[in-house]
């Protein structure tokens, strides 16, 4: 697998406005109507997988394999939230996010994700036993 040359400071942004689907009630992560910690980090997530798309070869993928999330302040019903991530370093084949997530102005959650890159195929053919 030939890797794809992708230099820090490589960046996308995603944005959600929060529904009753994305709660801690809903997802099981709590019992209050906000935006929930699994969907919060889902979010910051597709901010990562955003940032390489476009340079990302055909075949080759990245997942998630570390993650530290800080989820400081509440996100209620209604209110629109944006990921933005960024490549903050390149180690091999491995690719380190920042990620920020904002409420309007409050900081919502710092995430730190650590992505690998991978063959796509063999990947998946190792996760199901082939």
């Amino acid at each position: 697998m030939e890797l794809p040359d992708f230099a820090p400071g490589l960046s996308a942004r995603v944005e959600l406005t929060v529904t009753e689907a994305d709660t801690a009630q809903a997802l099981g992560s709590g019992d209050v109507p906000v935006l929930g910690t699994p969907r919060l980090l889902a979010l910051a997530e597709a901010a990562t997988v955003a940032a390489t798309a476009r340079q990302i070869p055909g075949g080759v993928t990245t997942v998630s394999s570390r993650v530290d999330i800080e989820h400081r302040a509440p996100s209620p019903i209604g209110r629109r939230v944006a990921a933005q991530a960024t490549l903050t370093k390149v180690d091999g084949r491995k690719l380190l996010f920042e990620v920020t997530v904002q409420d309007g102005e409050t900081l919502v959650a710092e995430v730190r994700i650590e992505r690998v890159l991978l063959d796509r195929q063999r990947f998946i053919a190792r996760a199901l036993g082939d």
